[in-house]
């Protein structure tokens, strides 16, 4: 059977949630592989909202597994605030439908105060975090210090991996003026979260692996976008994981052959949220009315996001270094009403064009949008089902996009209800 990965490929907020959630019915198992609970999705089913930062999109559907994977890193009182929240919402949730990866690393209050004060002391060169401590948290990971879901288990363990904690980071708080750790309110802590936490930790490697051999259809749930992509992003205004779609292998303990295929999320325009280069970003009314008929504001820390023109360019990147196999193409309803509409074709640097964003940071804040313009269309596409139900200009605003980014539209959005979806190639379809 065919298994999905799903991934943002702009800069993050492209409707996953949505997508994710119409994929789910098709899915036997939803596995989240990276990121943290710093990345929100918000799900509308029967006109009923759901808000999700760390459980995959697929707990609100009966019937299907959920999965943390590895390549998560997990804030064990989060889990526990967002498992009851989803409870009080009538979703049923137990160890027999979500499971957490024994060897994910936790999110300890001291990673997201570490957070808070780099970012508080770093002015103008801010990175704009979320201060959730998602950043520090995997600096310990690989730094092969970090506090793993199985510790909680053994008190032993548990303390020797406090201990280390504290000889690394009692340094970093001297020098940013932060109290030293208290060790013994941090173990308290720990010992008392410990039993909500255990019983959904689980081998999740050998669980999907055994998942896979009896046929079972995956579906790997990205968070945020892979233009924040540790390694291919607009670094240093990233985030710490890598968010491509190989992620999906490393993060869950399934190697690169169960990928069958690789749905791109993109957004009918361009958004971000925090620092960094954008050079499609609009400061005029266009991008005004952009962010207000989108709803433009972070699902997670509520932040104003930043609005533009769909920039070709990074989509057609992303598109090769996730090897997106077709995209879904997210909240065209948005552009309704536009008389002209923009596509950045290409950059313009210092006088040279380019098909590319380049890598040096000082170069990718110079470049210029080169744009190609496209009649807009008047009529409603909110709610629309099929291409019939499309004007004449938004299908060929489609068509454009297609052929600019070098890959096929899959699926087709037109607003945040899960059967207002235009269905062109099933990603499942073996």
């Amino acid at each position: 059977m065919a298994n999905v990965v799903v991934v943002g490929a702009q800069w993050g907020d492209e409707g996953k949630g949505k997508i994710v959630d119409w994929l789910s019915e098709r899915a036997d198992v939803i596995a989240r592989f990276q990121g943290g609970h710093n990345a929100g999705h918000t799900l509308v089913i029967d006109g009923k909202v759901y808000k999700l930062s760390l459980l995959p999109s697929g707990i609100v559907r009966g019937g299907k597994l959920s999965v943390i994977g590895n390549g998560v890193v997990v804030d064990p009182w989060h889990l526990v605030t967002e498992i009851d929240k989803l409870r009080g919402q009538g979703v049923d949730i137990s160890p027999e439908n979500l499971m957490v990866a024994e060897n994910a690393s936790l999110i300890l209050p001291i990673h997201g105060e570490l957070d808070r004060a780099r970012e508080g002391q770093m002015g103008v060169a801010k990175i704009g975090t979320t201060g959730r401590g998602i950043g520090p948290a995997y600096e310990d990971k690989v730094g092969r210090r970090a506090i793993r879901v199985a510790d909680l288990a053994d008190e032993s363990t548990l303390e020797t991996r406090v201990d280390r904690l504290m000889g690394h980071h009692d340094a970093l708080r001297r020098g940013l003026g932060i109290a030293p750790i208290d060790r013994a309110a941090l173990l308290e802590a720990l010992r008392a979260i410990a039993p909500q936490i255990l019983p959904y930790a689980k081998p999740v490697w050998k669980v999907l692996t055994e998942a896979r051999k009896a046929g079972k259809r995956i579906l790997f749930e990205g968070a945020q976008g892979a233009l924040l992509d540790i390694d291919f992003g607009t670094y240093p205004f990233v985030t710490s994981s890598n968010v491509i779609a190989g992620q999906a292998a490393t993060g869950t303990g399934l190697g690169p052959t169960a990928i069958d295929f690789v749905l791109g999320i993109v957004k009918a325009y361009t958004t971000r949220v925090g620092e960094g280069p954008f050079p499609a970003e609009l400061f005029d009314a266009d991008g005004a009315r952009l962010g207000e008929r989108g709803h433009e504001f972070g699902t997670v820390t509520g932040r104003k996001r930043r609005c533009g023109w769909f920039d070709a360019v990074l989509v057609r990147q992303t598109c090769a270094t996730s090897g997106v196999s077709g995209i879904a193409l997210t909240k065209l309803d948005v552009l309704d009403g536009f008389p002209v509409l923009k596509i950045c074709v290409g950059y313009d640097l210092d006088g040279v064009r380019l098909d590319y964003l380049p890598t040096a940071a000082d170069q990718q804040a110079r470049c210029q949008p080169i744009y190609e313009e496209m009649e807009g269309w008047s009529e409603n596409t909110a709610g629309a089902r099929s291409w019939a139900d499309l004007p004449g200009a938004a299908i060929k605003y489609v068509r454009r996009i297609e052929e600019l980014i070098q890959c096929p539209v899959a699926l087709l959005s037109t607003s945040p209800e899960r059967d207002d979806t235009i269905l062109v190639t099933d990603p499942f379809a073996d």
